[in-house]
């Protein structure tokens, strides 16, 4: 019986990975300084008339002095949930070098408390984060009428 030739795997074998970020040229950025204008600047991208129907799920990135880089719709749910991909989540984190990101979602129901779920996801996504040395700002909840903080809340 003949031994198995053994192939060398050189370089032409690897794949190339590219990571490009190109930071905004104009210093006219949002910054985040508490809940109140985290929440405003999301109102700003979020779409009124389709707060009420299903849920979505945004994250903000940020500048290490918490200047908005960019807002992104992570996830769109139904009625009563969002699936959140936190693979999707790190990508982005990476990918613009961020120092920051806050989370938020919306409650279609109109209630601000946040579930079990909520905190779970925040806690884990949080632990997540701190290996990649990002630091998870804050968790909103919004509404039509309003918003709760996770920050503000002590549950962060």
């Amino acid at each position: 019986m003949k031994p198995k030739k053994r192939t060398k795997l050189g370089l032409e074998a690897c794949h190339e990975v590219q990571i490009h970020y190109k930071r905004p040229l104009f210093d006219s950025k949002k910054k985040i300084n508490n809940s109140y204008s985290a929440e405003a600047i999301l109102r700003g991208y979020v779409d009124p008339k389709r707060i009420d129907h299903k849920e979505f799920f945004w994250i903000l990135l940020t500048t290490n002095a918490n200047q908005v880089i960019a807002v992104s719709e992570i996830g769109v749910g139904c009625a009563t949930g969002v699936t959140v991909d936190f693979k999707e989540i790190c990508q982005l984190a990476l990918l613009s070098n961020t120092s920051g990101l806050l989370i938020a979602h919306n409650h279609p129901s109109g209630k601000l408390e946040p579930s079990m779920a909520d905190r779970q996801l925040t806690k884990k996504l949080k632990k997540t984060l701190r290996l990649l040395d990002i630091q998870l700002l804050d968790h909103l909840i919004i509404t039509s009428e309003s918003y709760y903080s996770f920050s503000d809340n002590d549950l962060l």
